[in-house]
């Protein structure tokens, strides 16, 4: 009661901030910025280009809320009670709503600052801090006008962050921040993780490549071997082209390897937890899947460390008029400490929506998503989920989402809480966002 107490009150607090500085709390105020509202929908990375002028420090107070009443229910081949696998009856009801406060920050022409922290979450009924960056377009805070000619193509952004990795974590509902996500659900494979990382950007007329470099540490320790660790390597390369007729496509590929890790966070780096509660009695990654490439073990001197789990992710995007086409292609490998060969997964991902009314404010669509590969031990398993649903924005910061989910787990082993295991049911959301 007194961790929602707190989270309540902060909220509110927030809103009062909110509401006494809103006269420039303008999202449009803020250079190379992504608005948090429907005016920022398919934006990927900030925008490499401004024509904002820098008009002295401006602190930018947002937050969102998020709240779900669900009704959906599970089963699987399992009768025994007393079997570790038997699952829980479900009921309709209300979910914890789930609150972000974000503070972004103008520090100088082309200097930004993002910190974003969750207020209470499915994992954690307290307020946390999830991460922020330091984001560089412009050499102006060192002399006016440095390299300006480089500085039109080239980013630097650095600090305990959300790795751009794929295009998925930006269209994934980040705990309260559900505004860009069209369905209630991220994709099974949850690709999203935060550590401390660097990210260098070349960007040229729609053409973009990016490296980035991480600690490979989503717990950030100074002792040595708690986790033992070594970089993560990232890249990303795409084309993102918007005609005048209104026909946008944009195409990127991303991969990752990790150094030496005790666990390849990409796949459960979110700490926030799932957007289907208690599903599949999986506690707070309900409905998702980690191909587990981490330790199992510990040696007398810490954890043994994993060697080079790697993974590709390639995402098509289509946008004509209102209709609009989101794909993913991701492959994966790696193993435990306790295996000898690697093993691999795939996921497949399609969406397709049309956005109609004023301003596009609607929308209908589905989503499809299969997961497979091969578990520990050398059982090949799939998983294959269906959403169908819909949204109106009432403003553009209040979305409303209904959706059908439809969840199913197959060539899992007898005796498992997979085995023959299934989810499905109505989830209604409602966002705010600011």
């Amino acid at each position: 009661m007194k961790a929602l107490t707190t989270t309540i009150t902060t909220f509110i607090f927030a809103l009062l901030f909110v509401n006494m500085g809103l006269q420039a709390q303008d999202s449009r105020d803020l250079q190379y910025y992504v608005a948090p509202d429907q005016t920022g929908l398919n934006e990927f990375e900030a925008p490499f280009t401004t024509d904002i002028d820098f008009d002295g420090v401006n602190v930018r107070l947002g937050g969102s809320n998020t709240l779900q009443f669900q009704g959906i229910s599970h089963e699987n081949s399992i009768t025994d009670m007393e079997n570790r696998g038997y699952l829980p009856e479900l009921e309709n009801n209300f979910n914890l709503a789930t609150s972000n406060l974000d503070f972004d920050v103008a520090l100088d022409n082309g200097l930004r600052m993002h910190l974003r922290t969750y207020l209470s979450s499915q994992h954690h009924p307290e307020a946390w801090v999830k991460g922020g960056y330091l984001q560089i377009d412009r050499l102006d805070f060192i002399r006016e006008g440095l390299a300006e000619n480089l500085m039109d193509k080239i980013r630097v952004k650095v600090g305990h962050m959300e790795l751009n990795y794929g295009d998925t974590h930006f269209r994934r509902t980040d705990n309260g921040s559900a505004i860009h996500n069209p369905f209630v659900g991220n994709y099974i494979m949850d690709s999203f993780t935060t550590e401390v990382a660097g990210e260098l950007y070349y960007w040229n007329n729609g053409i973009m490549v990016m490296f980035g470099l991480s600690n490979g540490k989503l717990n950030q320790s100074v002792i040595k071997g708690d986790p033992q660790a070594s970089p993560n390597v990232y890249f990303k390369a795409g084309y993102d082209n918007r005609s005048e007729d209104g026909l946008r496509f944009r195409l990127t590929g991303s991969f990752m390897t990790s150094g030496k890790t005790p666990s390849f966070y990409l796949y459960h780096g979110d700490r926030a937890g799932s957007r289907y509660y208690n599903v599949m009695d999986d506690g707070f990654t309900s409905g998702r899947w980690s191909p587990g490439y981490s330790v199992s073990r510990f040696a007398p001197t810490g954890p043994v460390a994993v060697n080079n789990a790697n993974a590709l992710m390639i995402n098509p995007f289509v946008k004509i008029q209102g209709f609009e086409f989101f794909g993913v292609f991701e492959t994966t490998s790696g193993k435990s400490v306790d295996e000898t060969e690697d093993r691999s997964y795939t996921q497949i991902g399609v969406e397709a929506l049309y956005r109609f009314g004023a301003n596009e404010n609607v929308y209908l669509g589905g989503r499809y998503n299969s997961v497979s590969g091969e578990m520990m031990g050398g059982t090949e398993i799939s998983i294959d989920r269906i959403n169908i649903g819909g949204g109106w924005f009432l403003t553009e910061n209040v979305l409303t989402k209904v959706e059908y989910v439809s969840q199913s787990y197959s060539d899992f082993a007898a005796g498992s809480k997979y085995a023959d295991g299934e989810f499905s049911g109505v989830v209604i959301e409602a966002v705010v966002s600011f």
